[in-house]
């Protein structure tokens, strides 16, 4: 890394170094609400020291969404583990300066301001290219960097309803529906933290930084995938189906006696082993439904044919058939019952942090043989590491006091 014009490089010392693939690796944090911080708090659990930078006696604004444990905002604790927190004001001179100096032996910087922002501030990539020519640069927001709505503000169901996720999601003739967890930010924090990745290997070969473009809108079509080659390619106008695929049958809810179970019937063999669980071979030779493709065109009839043998049995009597029928399916869980599944338990994701502190988070999904991960950190005070980066900088701790009373951090 260059050395900064403005100051000595800051120290790396063992006590904000994490262990896991991404160690060593600095990650200057602008980022706030969950498009930029799912994704920082992703590279913080794979090693990597995340410095978020928050505004002095503001923070994230997710510090004040409710609800509340022990006076720290939940939604603020989930995604903002494995970070260090500094209050810097970048409106002032000094402010930029010290932010300067941090980016000087950054790795990566990631923000998820409007377009245009950071240039304002004058701390765009241009801007920071020349204090470090290999700092990967990357920039979330609703619709990239250029472009008619560049400017336009985006959360998340704008960007649902904006893309057509939200005309595919729901029961039919039923009114457009949000997908329930917030895939308009997770997904572009997703694809930045791939787009991340990738440069730092890019720059590992070439030495060179890169800037990083992601937009919420271009994230939700690239999800949408199917939806989006099936329309473009066939002239197939996706449509909400409630659980049913669009392709697949029978690949859908079905109710039972008590509670309703998810089948998913994915080839013709799995079609066989179905209906001899139901005690339908009869179907196997209804011209209607001997291939997938047919199976699909006529999922009206074949639908009501199943219903009523679904009905017959309970949730728990139909799981333990069609487990021993190798046909995959699976109890439609709440949030609570999948949390207690056998299977998420074994593979141990939920982690409490910090440990003995009652406080249970989703875990990373990710087991990597070979550099396993550290534990999780929990979220920070606002500003509780300040002292201890202005100190790695080479402030000293007048210093630092004189900056607090300027208002500086």
């Amino acid at each position: 890394m260059p050395g900064s014009p403005e100051g000595p490089l800051m120290t790396n010392t063992e006590t904000q170094r994490r262990d896991g693939p991404l160690a060593g690796v600095r990650v200057v944090d602008l980022t706030h609400m969950l498009a930029g911080p799912y994704s920082t708090w992703l590279l913080g659990a794979l090693g990597a020291d995340v410095i978020k930078i928050e505004r002095p006696g503001k923070g994230d604004f997710t510090r004040v969404i409710a609800p509340f444990s022990d006076d720290e905002s939940i939604y603020f604790m989930s995604v903002n583990r494995n970070k260090r927190s500094l209050t810097l004001n970048l409106k002032e001179e000094k402010g930029k300066e010290i932010f300067r100096r941090i980016v000087a032996t950054s790795d990566v910087l990631v923000e998820n301001n409007r377009a245009g922002t950071m240039d304002r501030l004058g701390l765009g990539y241009d801007d920071l290219k020349p204090v470090n020519p290999k700092l990967v640069y990357a920039s979330i927001s609703g619709f990239g960097q250029d472009g008619p709505y560049r400017h336009r503000p985006c959360f998340d169901v704008v960007a649902q309803a904006m893309s057509g996720m939200m005309s595919i999601t729901g029961e039919p003739g039923g009114q457009p529906a949000r997908v329930g967890a917030s895939i308009g930010d997770i997904g572009s924090s997703l694809f930045a933290t791939i787009g991340i990745l990738s440069a730092l290997q890019k720059r590992a070969a070439t030495g060179e930084g890169s800037f990083i473009d992601v937009a919420m809108l271009d994230c939700q079509l690239a999800l949408m995938e199917n939806a989006i080659a099936r329309y473009l390619n066939a002239g197939d106008v996706p449509r909400a189906l409630g659980s049913r695929h669009p392709l697949i049958a029978p690949f859908q809810s079905f109710p039972t006696a008590d509670k309703p179970i998810a089948v998913c019937v994915d080839t013709n063999e799995q079609w066989e082993r179905l209906v001899g669980a139901m005690g339908l071979e009869h179907l196997l030779y209804d011209p209607r439904f001997l291939t997938g493709s047919l199976r699909n065109a006529h999922h009206a009839e074949l639908e009501p044919l199943l219903v009523p043998v679904f009905a017959g049995r309970s949730r728990d009597e139909w799981l333990e058939r069609l487990e021993a029928a190798d046909v995959p399916s699976s109890p439609i869980n709440s949030v609570a019952d999948a949390l207690v599944d056998p299977q998420v338990v074994h593979r141990g994701m939920v982690v409490e942090v910090p440990p003995n502190s009652g406080k249970r988070f989703a875990a990373v999904p990710i087991h990597m043989q070979g550099a396993p991960l550290a534990a999780e950190a929990p979220a920070p005070r606002l500003g509780e590491h300040t002292d201890a980066i202005l100190a790695e900088l080479g402030f000293a701790a007048a210093d630092i006091e004189a900056l607090r009373s300027a208002a500086v951090v």
